[in-house]
């Protein structure tokens, strides 16, 4: 990725870690709505919430319409691209490992060893216990 890329990823994942912004991302994903429908469920002011809403729309999360006196915002999809394309390979990465940890685990003669390592390990543990017990 280019430094312009990377600086809109990160200005994305800023904007997501938010919580108020992540649960008007959500309501978004219902539909269109004006900016008090979106505070309504807030116990911040009209300004927090049109700053909420500024920082979402310029890193290109949500987009605002004037209709009449009203300012109109819509989820824009478009603008997660790059922050789940980035996440995708980290998925890629976690299934193949949870893959490669199924495939260990499922494999005979390695879960037994394992089982064995696990037993001989809690046998040291209760006779060290015991010899520490018979010491005092």
């Amino acid at each position: 990725m280019n430094g312009l890329t990377d600086d809109r990823l990160s200005k994305t994942f800023v904007a997501l870690s938010d919580p108020t912004r992540r649960a008007i991302l959500a309501r978004l994903a219902k539909g269109d709505a004006v900016a008090s429908e979106l505070a309504r469920p807030f116990r911040i002011s009209a300004p927090a919430i049109s700053r909420h809403l500024r920082v979402l729309a310029d890193v290109g999360l949500v987009e605002r319409r004037v209709r009449a006196r009203w300012r109109v915002y819509g989820l824009r999809a478009s603008g997660l691209r790059a922050a789940s394309d980035w996440l995708e390979s980290y998925r890629q990465f976690w299934e193949n490992s949870i893959d490669r940890l199924v495939e260990y685990v499922q494999t005979p003669s390695q879960s037994n060893h394992l089982a064995a390592v696990t037993r001989g390990a809690t046998g040291q543990r209760r006779r060290r216990a015991n010899s520490s017990k018979r010491s005092k």
